[in-house]
């Protein structure tokens, strides 16, 4: 057969059987080539691990098990710990533990405030009072639990907030990114025919408090970075706050006392009733100033249906700001506190502090001075007060007294019928023995214990009472008392808190943050000119607020020139940030 001929070629058509044959030769000897060079290597690649198990098994040992994946190691660990502490979930658990925290303290008694309710709550309940006490619930905010949460919640807010910083700044100091290259693509976009110079569109922009940057043929614009930093002046707030109420906790103090008409104060660790120091407070750190009460009026409705409410509270003190300081008179009123030197001194109550006369058995006096009452009756204030003489002789004397500022006989009994003092008169019931002052166990001076002491004479529940300057014999020849006048004692909270003017600040400038952050929307808005015809697009970078910025975005192209009916929402794809790259040569906007 003639070398020419294709039997495999149907009749009537011809073929290049030469260049054919040429083409499939080449193509299989290239494969059998290929073929080959893979079945080479196959064969080098098994007499290589054919030679290291041989040589494995040579010198007795195993072959090689592949390696595991190296663990975190410290510094690893280190590092996720701290994304996990600075991470926004974890400050989000830590100021919900922080309240959560704070829970106990306003359901227990705390040993800070209310030292008296604590002691209590252990006699009535000393089991449970126990197992509170081991967990600090009667110390919730000195607990170490408390400031190790408290600690964290700082640091985890710190590393949130101090990095996000240093981002906006960089942020601020980017310029806005070049115009896209299809403008009607992007969510608000606009066209329309016109000659618009690039300056007269930046100038435009830049009236509208737009950051421009302009390139060949474009205008970008962006502003609303004020939303960023109101977020992070928020934290930062915060972080302030908590470092105000820190810095109060350390070199801050409160204390309370008790003060009858005529009696003095000084600002010393020792006069107070109650002191609650700052753990950086001495008794040097005190503001050396004094004061002495010189009247105390308090003044009430007199008639109607809001009789014997309270109208005013008025404390005329005589205040030395200095031992050499000269004196200076002050009024002191509910909310309206003597300041001096930044330490503030507030009325907070007040009430009756009726005088006594006691002579003992001998014929001494034993006691003479006014008795602070505490009222029993807001509306009224019938006031119960006690009177312990342990100096009396020959056996210690104790008083229980009813007050009646305003006193009325109510068949045969005598109550108050005004908080005023305008018919005061007392009802004592005297007792006799063993004060137990002796004992060492702490006494309230408001509380009288009547185990070890005898009452004296026929007691009644509705005694004759007093009036002003009467006397009382006592049975079995203990003495007698005498109701000498009335005085009226204020309550006074003395507090220093070199924290309290930055906590304010602090939580204004939180306030500011979070307005920003809740009103200030983040936009761009890009213009192409060329060719006679301008295009405008619009994006808004902040969620949920595209209606709002269509409406703005209108304005925008009626200011460039545009109708504003033109402006559209196409139903383009989304824009990505490829879409938002910076263009060589781009260049500020001329002011």
């Amino acid at each position: 057969m003639s070398p020419t001929q294709d039997t495999g070629t149907p009749h009537g058509t011809t073929a290049k059987p030469q260049d054919g044959w040429q083409q499939d030769g080449q193509a299989r000897d290239g494969q059998a080539q290929d073929s080959q060079a893979q079945d080479s290597q196959a064969q080098d690649s098994q007499a290589q691990d054919t030679a290291v198990s041989a040589a494995s098994a040579a010198m007795g040992t195993a072959p090689r098990e592949p390696e595991r994946p190296v663990g975190l190691g410290l510094v690893g660990w280190t590092r996720w710990t701290w994304r996990t502490l600075t991470s926004m979930r974890t400050a989000l658990i830590l100021l919900f533990l922080l309240a959560l925290g704070s829970v106990p303290g306003s359901l227990y008694p705390q040993r800070s405030v209310d030292p008296a309710r604590v002691a209590q709550y252990f006699t009535d309940s000393p089991t449970e009072a126990k197992w509170l006490d081991r967990f600090w619930l009667f110390d919730v905010f000195t607990s170490p639990w408390y400031a190790a949460v408290y600690l964290l919640l700082f640091i985890s807010l710190a590393g949130c907030v101090f990095p996000r910083a240093l981002q906006h700044l960089k942020e601020i100091r980017r310029r806005p990114p070049a115009a896209p290259r299809n403008l009607l693509r992007l969510p608000h976009a606009a066209d329309f025919d016109g000659d618009l110079s690039l300056e007269d569109a930046a100038r435009t922009l830049r009236r509208r408090r737009f950051r421009v940057v302009t390139g060949p043929g474009w205008v970008a614009a962006e502003k609303g970075y004020l939303r960023e930093t109101g977020n992070l002046l928020f934290h930062v707030s915060l972080l302030a706050l908590l470092l105000a109420i820190g810095l109060g906790g350390l070199y801050g103090y409160r204390g309370n006392v008790l003060v009858v008409e005529g009696d003095g104060f000084a600002n010393t660790v020792a006069a107070y009733d109650r002191f609650m120091p700052g753990q950086r407070v001495s008794a040097e750190s005190l503001t050396p100033f004094s004061f002495t009460l010189k009247d105390f009026q308090a003044s009430y409705v007199a008639a109607g249906p809001k009789a014997g409410q309270p109208l005013d509270y008025s404390a005329r003190l005589s205040v030395q700001d200095t031992p050499t300081a000269p004196p200076r008179d002050v009024d002191l009123k509910v909310n309206d506190p003597l300041d001096v030197d930044g330490t503030l001194t507030y009325l907070i109550g007040h009430g009756y502090a009726p005088t006594f006369r006691v002579t003992d058995g001998k014929g001494q006096v034993a006691y003479d001075g006014p008795v602070p009452c505490l009222a029993d009756d807001q509306a009224t204030y019938t006031s119960e007060c006690v009177i312990k003489v342990p100096d009396a002789e020959p056996t210690q004397l104790g008083f229980l007294a009813r007050f009646l500022p305003t006193t009325v006989p109510n068949g045969n009994a005598w109550v108050s019928i005004f908080p005023g003092a305008a018919n005061p008169t007392v009802q004592v019931f005297p007792f006799a023995g063993d004060l137990g002052l002796k004992s060492g166990r702490p006494q309230s001076v408001y509380q009288l214990d009547t185990d070890h002491l005898k009452p004296l004479g026929a007691m009644s529940a509705q005694p004759t009472p007093l009036k002003v300057g009467e006397t009382k014999e006592l049975a079995d020849g203990a003495g007698k008392i005498q109701f000498t006048g009335v005085k009226e004692w204020i309550s006074l909270q003395t507090t220093y808190d070199p924290g309290r003017l930055p906590a304010l600040i602090a939580a204004a400038a939180a306030v500011i943050g979070l307005v920003l952050s809740l009103t200030v929307r983040r936009r761009r808005v890009w213009v192409r000119t060329g060719d006679g015809k301008v295009t405008v697009g619009g994006l808004t970078r902040t969620e949920g607020t595209g209606a709002a910025f269509a409406e703005e975005f209108g304005e925008i192209v009626t200011a460039l020139g545009g109708n504003a009916t033109e402006a559209g929402t196409p139903p383009a794809g989304p824009v990505g940030e490829d879409q938002e790259h910076d263009v060589p040569g781009a260049r500020p906007a001329e002011e």
